[in-house]
């Protein structure tokens, strides 16, 4: 019976690789951010590999929902954040990472979230009572 080769033996093995799911992927950082946020995610104990990216995507998605939504939640709550995360949250935890990275890797972060709060801090449009037509 011919042997197997020690590499064979170790690319069949489950775990023996990293899936790509549980690398953070945030549009605009550098690899050297990127790098520091695996690091903060294997070291910290209220981190996980793939929350940074998570709650930047859950905030971004949130902020840019329809106002009618976002007052919904306002007044109700909503009872999908209770499986599906909070976005407040994710952008307290956001708040906390920045904290935790070097000032270089915070600014590129800032930079991100700082977008995704233009849209959140936006004024809403004025209520026009007149039926769309505007007298001056």
């Amino acid at each position: 019976m011919p042997r197997r080769r020690p590499g064979q033996i170790r690319a069949g093995a489950p775990g023996s690789h990293r899936t790509t799911g549980a690398r953070p992927v945030v549009d605009g950082l550098s690899s050297r951010a990127l790098s520091e946020i695996i690091r903060l995610e294997r070291t910290r104990n209220y981190l996980r590999p793939g929350d940074v990216s998570a709650a930047v995507g859950l905030w971004k998605d949130y902020v840019h929902r329809p106002e009618r939504d976002l007052w919904h939640d306002y007044e109700w709550g909503d009872v999908h954040w209770y499986c599906c995360g909070s976005p407040l949250e994710a952008r307290a935890l956001l708040d906390t990472v920045m904290q935790a990275l070097s000032p270089r890797s915070t600014r590129e972060l800032r930079k991100i979230v700082s977008r995704s709060d233009a849209v959140w801090n936006l004024p809403s449009p004025p209520y026009d009572a007149g039926g769309g037509r505007r007298t001056r």
